[in-house]
């Protein structure tokens, strides 16, 4: 698999878990701490597929 590949794969993943931890205390979908966790996610979930690429 491409490091193209896993970065977009890192992003998606890494950008869905960060903006559903606020659903598990109770926020909103839609609120700030979901938008920046977002974010924070989809950026870590790109530097993994990077590093990843790198490894394979």
């Amino acid at each position: 698999m491409s490091t193209k590949s896993l970065i977009w794969i890192g992003a998606t993943i890494g950008g869905g878990l960060g903006g559903y931890i606020p659903m598990l205390w109770g926020g909103n979908i839609f609120g700030v701490s979901s938008i920046i966790l977002s974010t924070i996610g989809g950026l870590a979930g790109i530097w993994a597929g990077f590093k990843l690429g790198q490894m394979v």
